[in-house]
């Protein structure tokens, strides 16, 4: 085993004279408390090692020890439904043993070594296998099963397979005969964090990764398989809105990183997670769901580790044929976290302290994401959304401006929405996405007929809107010609309709697809009825009078998913509006009556 002897130290980054060999990104354990490292640099006769835990109280003279691996995660059955630090040790284990805080030198075991889990086996002995093909399955929990593969590399004929038994997770589950030998393969499995895992082909992510949320899936879609980033300041509700998509996504597993978060925020979601109701199942949401919680008072550089561990554990789920959605809040304190072991290592800093390979490992990162077709032959997906926490909302700041080369799904937070509590505070003039072309087939083909042109039309009303604001706070809104007039009318009813969603309404705080689909075709109706009134000589601002558009202002809230045919009927109450309105049959104000 490889030894070297500490020289040199400058908080979680150690230098030490080295004996025998050492590799790049290998794990290793430095003093009597073994504390996990791995190695960054290798130079003639000395190693560079950052370290994943405290180092008060290390001294030179300290021995690591390497291990020979790469560091890695553990995979296997017992991840789902539990908590994790940035090196995947569970939390209940180290509080059991640690109590509140952690110290360093922490050893537990990943996963549960002694639990057994009923294995049924989907072959036969004696067939050909090739590598990614399903062996047999767990059920990990009543969501998911954990189905065990043949390794990366590995093929050859079945020897011998498990009966439906019982197993642990390091006992043979089936024995491969191979071109080299025999191969012994058991429920438990390692890689490491940095490789990405192989699969057989990559496709364009066509389908949208659905979420519920109006803003999102209308307008700003996230392809299933794709990457996709949050930015906004203090207060935008980065973390709320992050919560709400992985409650609400359609993925089937859900990987959850507080990369870097106060411990308070991060406390909250520990607590309120398993608590949550899974709206697919009606079970607990944490059957399906693994998080990793890494807060800013934590070591620097398990923070670096933790980002990789999430989407390596995102991986393994989508070899096994799922569709993986991991949210990770935020890569800002990620990135800060290469520029203190950056500066530490004394390296050249480039734009405001960030090291000149930030946008390279930005990029290895989101890369990492994809919609693919499986070593199996089955289609999964791994879609990767992440905040941005830029410093006083500056979105030119070099994470954020990184991240937007990267990404195809940019979803810019405003701080006044939020300000006026405007949720979900996205900004639609600030943000876009690459991902409309690549899922406009699967809108139309699920009732959203001419969705890309309404969704067009919609933004397109929006920007006038923002350029008439502007001129409204000079002349004023009565010094407007009709045409537009019109414009801030149609803005208004949409914004409401459309755009505003209340988390906290047990009927709006999910849209369905095909619900969306009947909005933004009733808003554009009710778009071609206005601009056909104002060109007959109707005053714009008497559209906002009309009862039929308080009704459509109050659209998500007042009709439900399972609801859509009141759509038709409230079609027909447009048009009539519209036609008594042309006809001079119109209420006064006074004389109109609100729904209840």
């Amino acid at each position: 085993m490889s030894r070297a002897e500490v020289f040199w130290i400058n908080g979680p980054v150690l230098k030490a004279h080295s004996e025998g060999l050492f590799r790049m990104k290998e794990a290793v354990y430095v003093g009597r408390e073994r504390l996990a490292a791995e190695v960054i640099r290798l130079d003639t006769g000395s190693i560079t090692v950052q370290v994943f835990e405290d180092t008060t109280g290390l001294r030179p003279g300290a021995i690591i020890e390497g291990s020979g691996m790469a560091m890695a995660v553990e995979l296997g059955p017992g991840m789902l439904g539990r908590m994790f630090d940035g090196l995947q040790r569970p939390l209940e284990a180290i509080a059991a043993s640690q109590g509140d805080f952690v110290r360093a030198g922490v050893e537990v075991p990943n996963l549960d070594r002694d639990r057994r889990w009923r294995f049924t086996p989907l072959l036969k002995e004696g067939a050909a296998v090739v590598p990614g093909q399903v062996l047999g399955e767990v059920e990990e929990t009543p969501a998911v099963k954990n189905r065990v593969l043949v390794p990366d590399g590995v093929s050859g004929e079945l020897e011998w397979l498990a009966a439906d038994e019982e197993l642990r997770l390091e006992d043979p589950v089936a024995r491969l005969r191979t071109s080299t030998g025999t191969h012994e393969i058991s429920l438990l499995t390692r890689w490491p964090i940095r490789t990405p895992r192989r699969f057989a082909e990559q496709r364009v992510p066509n389908r949208p990764l659905l979420t519920g949320q109006r803003i999102i899936d209308t307008l700003f879609p996230i392809g299933k398989g794709g990457a996709g980033a949050m930015p906004g300041g203090f207060g935008t509700g980065k973390t709320v809105l992050q919560q709400t998509l992985a409650k609400w996504c359609d993925a089937d597993v859900i990987v959850y990183i507080g990369c870097g978060e106060r411990g308070n925020e991060m406390a909250d979601i520990v607590s309120e997670f398993p608590r949550l109701e899974d709206p697919r199942t009606g079970r607990r949401l944490m059957e399906r769901t693994m998080l990793i919680a890494n807060t800013s008072n934590m070591p620097v550089a398990a923070r670096e580790a933790s980002i990789y561990t999430g989407i390596t554990i995102g991986e393994y789920f989508r070899d096994q044929g799922y569709h993986v959605a991991l949210f990770a809040d935020s890569i800002s304190r990620w990135a800060e976290a290469l520029r203190e072991i950056s500066a530490r290592l004394e390296e050249l800093p480039a734009e405001e302290g960030y090291p000149a390979y930030l946008p390279s490992r930005l990029a290895e990162f989101y890369e990492r994401a994809g919609n693919v077709v499986t070593l199996a032959g089955s289609e999964a997906s791994l879609t990767a959304m992440v905040t941005v926490s830029p410093p006083g909302g500056d979105f030119s700041e070099p994470v954020t401006a990184h991240s937007r080369r990267y990404v195809k799904s940019f979803l810019a937070l405003d701080r006044e929405r939020a300000q006026a509590r405007f949720y979900p505070a996205i900004h639609p003039l600030l943000s876009y996405s690459e991902y409309v072309l690549d899922t406009a087939r699967w809108w139309q083909d699920h009732g959203g007929v001419r969705w890309a042109q309404r969704r067009e039309r919609i933004l397109s009303i929006l920007q006038e809107q923002a350029q008439l604001a502007r001129m409204v706070k000079i002349v004023g809104r009565d010094a407007l010609p009709a045409s537009q007039r019109l414009v801030l009318v149609c803005a208004e009813v949409m914004v409401e309709a459309l755009l505003r969603q209340s988390a906290f309404s047990k009927v709006d705080r999910y849209c369905s697809p095909e619900k969306q689909s009947k909005m933004l075709e009733l808003v554009d109706d009710f778009i071609r009825h206005a601009e056909q009134a104002v060109q007959q000589g109707v005053d714009p601002d008497l559209l906002l009078t009309l009862p039929v558009t308080r009704r459509l202002q109050r659209l998500g809230e007042d009709i439900a998913n399972e609801e859509l045919e009141r759509f038709d009927e409230l079609t027909h109450e447009v048009g009539h509006a519209f036609s008594s309105l042309a006809a001079g049959q119109t209420e006064t104000p006074s004389q109109q009556v609100l729904p209840e």
